[in-house]
């Protein structure tokens, strides 16, 4: 294609859309609206991934070993542990360490524990996270049947809610976007609507002198891909500046309750780059597929 038809093209779609201004404006805030939906769902979804990998890692199932387990046992378990896939990492704690660590959870009290001996009260185990929560049942199992394991202390209750809570926000995360592609491509498909509308005459002026018909659709394909690439911009622009605020706002105004959670909100910098990739290609991915879709349609040619 050689640069002045380019140009034309390039014209002819900024054209329509200065034509039909109201109806640009429109279908640019209905798209903003959406984008600016479809980003929020996505910053929600990770940035509760990340609230739920960090409950993932405070809790851990522990595994008592049996009181007459010897030190060649307790190799055995350590090995017979080591080959169970889910398992993300695991620490021995002797009875002496666990003792330890109780004195110092209960402060001045600690004192109490000081006339009992650690294997009257404290076993030696092991303690254990796991890579998939959703696993965890199946890995308490396998844990159980490992010999010199006397009891299996784990979370189950916490992890069935963690991994329901991630499946429905996929689920929905997926339903909203899905949802929202098809509004933005029925707004598109309605603003070329009546562009070809409005241009009929000039359309059929166009082919008797001889245009072809990719040269006739071209515009229009410019024109959705315009209208998308502008809404992508805004929609980012708007989401940056909303995003950084509501951050800012939690920072200054959080409880100390919800301290552990919202520090492990992901900052805009670490997903601008992905997230500006992703609007522009959806913006004019959803304009230009819609131009191209609907223009067929419309256009009689």
């Amino acid at each position: 294609m050689r640069g002045s038809s380019f140009g034309y093209l390039v014209k002819e779609g900024s054209r329509n859309i200065w034509t039909n201004r109201m109806m640009s404006i429109a279908s640019v805030g209905v798209l903003v609206a959406c984008m600016l939906l479809i980003g929020t769902a996505v910053l929600f979804s990770i940035n509760l991934n990340q609230v739920m990998g960090y409950m993932e890692d405070q809790n851990e199932m522990v595994a008592f070993i049996d009181d007459d387990a010897s030190a060649a046992a307790i190799k055995k378990i350590d090995a017979a542990l080591g080959e169970i896939s889910n398992i993300g990492s695991m620490t021995y704690v002797s009875r002496e360490q666990a003792i330890e660590e109780y004195k110092k959870i209960m402060g001045d009290s600690g004192t109490l524990l000081d006339g009992l001996e650690e294997d009257e009260v404290f076993p030696n185990s092991y303690r254990i996270q796991v890579d998939d929560l959703s696993r965890l049942e199946e890995t308490v199992e396998d844990v159980e049947s490992i010999t010199g394991i006397m009891k299996v202390n784990a979370p189950t209750d916490v992890a069935q809610t963690i991994t329901s809570v991630k499946q429905i926000v996929y689920v929905a995360g997926t339903g909203i976007v899905g949802i929202l592609v098809a509004v933005s491509l029925l707004i598109i498909a309605n603003t070329i609507k009546i562009t070809v509308f409005n241009r009929r005459r000039e359309i059929n002026i166009m082919k008797y002198v001889g245009a072809t018909d990719t040269f006739i659709r071209l515009p229009f394909l410019v024109e959705g891909t315009l209208l998308g690439l502008i809404s992508a911009v805004i929609a980012y622009l708007a989401l940056w500046g909303g995003y950084t605020y509501v951050l800012n706002w939690l920072e200054e105004n959080q409880s100390i309750a919800l301290v552990s959670f919202t520090q492990n909100f992901l900052p805009f910098s670490s997903v601008t780059k992905d997230l500006l990739l992703g609007f522009v290609l959806g913006g004019v991915g959803i304009g230009g597929f819609g131009s191209m879709i609907f223009v067929r349609r419309y256009l009689k040619v």
